[in-house]
């Protein structure tokens, strides 16, 4: 075995033995106030156990990797994860299915939140804090991975803020460092989030377990009502802060520590993102206003709360949007595609590919009105090239090209249009609920045939990954020397 491949079986060694030390958590959780299930402590031992064999048989003095090895470490890693994080899921008082265990374990780690408990509140302790650590842990590997991999590997534009880790890597010594900070920042914004919940009248371990979820953009909850449990004007406007946060850069945080206090005014994405979401939240409001009926205060928060949290893919609720009108379901599915910014929690097409789009779109018109003229696409001072348009151009037709995929197989397996084409939006975009009885806000997806739920855990995984670095595995060119 080459040397860089026993580097991936390193890596997911490593992995394995973390997720096993963090399912002590939920074990000491169970022994406190659950049902004092030895459960986790037997799949924490065993993916320990596990973790380690990979180790001790893939020790290498050469750690480095190539294209190709990331894209596998990458990959693998994540599937690794998510196998290893059902088990506990699976053999827990649930007694859940290996697909409805993976389909849920999928969800978590992919910080998607699209459930199959059509009743929450009959799980232990230890599953819902399970469930809300895994979208923590997915939370803080996304930034990671597009802070130190994503840019690498060139995936959907990515490289475009190659230059923004470059430019830290000369302040701290290395990426890893880079990653270290912002685990750290990750950490203070999750402690504030949980003290604001606690403070507003969320018990403790509610405070914590849907501040997991919240900064992670994730949106499981420990109730079945989700956020509408606790119809708190304070406790929603806590939510709508943080979600906000996680969908933010988290290298423009790292910017504002070393001094450039403007920094979240000057970035382009930022900037894009809050516009969007205001003009998201005003659309709904007049449509529901005039077309709903609904009182202007009401309103404004059940608007506001509901677009932030669709738009960030959290996909927590505190009423069933789906009744709302035609349109509102309409909207909101063109909101699951969009996204937050890069190098955050969120994940959908992105901002920076929009605004991308739309100069690209400019310069078009511009070019048919001026021939002979030329008009390079700046986007935050750079100029954009060719291969990175194109690269950027590629993913969103792709990412449109899947979902219809995705829906026209899910439409295959008997599910109605509102059904098959929300749950696949809502999958591959990472956010949660989708429309309709079934999977709406009100339903779950326990009902959907197996293989259906088997198709929408690889678009979650897709979804998450940014699509090439999965897809690249099944071309038989990719395994040739």
């Amino acid at each position: 075995m080459k040397d860089g491949t026993k580097t991936v079986f390193l890596v997911i060694g490593t992995l394995l033995i973390i997720l096993g030390l963090f399912m002590l958590i939920p074990y000491i959780v169970e022994l406190t106030i659950g049902d004092k299930s030895h459960n986790f402590l037997f799949w924490s031992v065993f993916s320990i156990f596990i973790g380690y064999l990979l180790l001790v048989t893939n020790q290498t003095e050469h750690k480095g990797l190539n294209i190709k090895q990331a894209f596998m470490m990458t990959s693998f890693s994540w599937i690794a994860i998510t196998l290893f994080a059902s088990f506990p899921l699976m053999f827990s008082s649930l007694k859940l299915s290996f697909t409805d265990a993976f389909f849920e374990s999928m969800s978590g780690i992919t910080t998607t939140g699209s459930t199959i408990l059509d009743n929450i509140e009959i799980a232990s302790k230890g599953v819902l804090i399970w469930r809300s650590m895994l979208q923590w842990l997915g939370g803080i590997g996304i930034i990671v991975m597009a802070i130190t991999v994503l840019p690498l590997l060139n995936i959907g534009g990515m490289s475009l803020f190659k230059s923004e880790g470059s430019e830290f890597e000369k302040i701290l010594p290395s990426s890893k460092e880079i990653a270290m900070v912002c685990t750290k920042i990750y950490l203070i914004l999750t402690l504030f989030c949980a003290l604001g919940f606690y403070f507003y009248g969320m018990d403790a371990f509610d405070a914590v377990a849907h501040s997991f979820t919240t900064i992670s953009t994730g949106g499981f909850s420990t109730h079945t009502l989700s956020m509408g449990y606790y119809d708190s004007a304070p406790i929603e406007i806590i939510a709508i802060i943080f979600m906000m946060c996680g969908s933010i850069p988290f290298l423009t945080y790292l910017k504002f520590i070393k001094g450039d206090i403007f920094v979240f005014y000057k970035d382009a994405q930022i900037r894009g993102f809050f516009l969007f979401t205001f003009l998201s939240s005003i659309i709904i409001i007049i449509y529901s206003y005039f077309f709903v009926k609904d009182s202007i205060p009401h309103n404004i928060r059940e608007t506001a709360f509901n677009v932030v949290s669709i738009l960030t893919g959290t996909g927590f609720t505190t009423e069933d949007f789906s009744t709302w009108g035609n349109f509102s379901s309409f909207f909101f599915i063109i909101l699951m595609f969009v996204g937050g910014c890069s190098a955050s929690t969120t994940c959908g097409i992105k901002i920076f590919r929009f605004q991308i789009l739309h100069l690209f779109i400019t310069k078009q018109i511009k070019q048919i009105i001026y021939p002979n003229g030329v008009f390079p696409i700046k986007y935050q001072g750079e100029i954009i090239g060719d291969t990175l348009l194109t690269s950027v151009l590629t993913f969103v037709f792709l990412y449109i090209f899947i979902f219809f995929i995705i829906t026209a197989l899910l439409s295959l397996s008997g599910l109605d249009f509102i059904t098959a084409i929300s749950a696949a939006a809502t999958c591959i975009s990472n956010v949660g609920p989708g429309l309709g009885e079934i999977v709406g806000p009100s339903g779950s997806f326990k009902q959907l045939p197996e293989l259906t739920k088997w198709y929408l855990s690889f678009a979650m995984l897709l979804g998450r990954l940014e699509f090439f670095t999965v897809l690249v595995l099944f071309f038989p060119s990719f395994w040739k020397n």
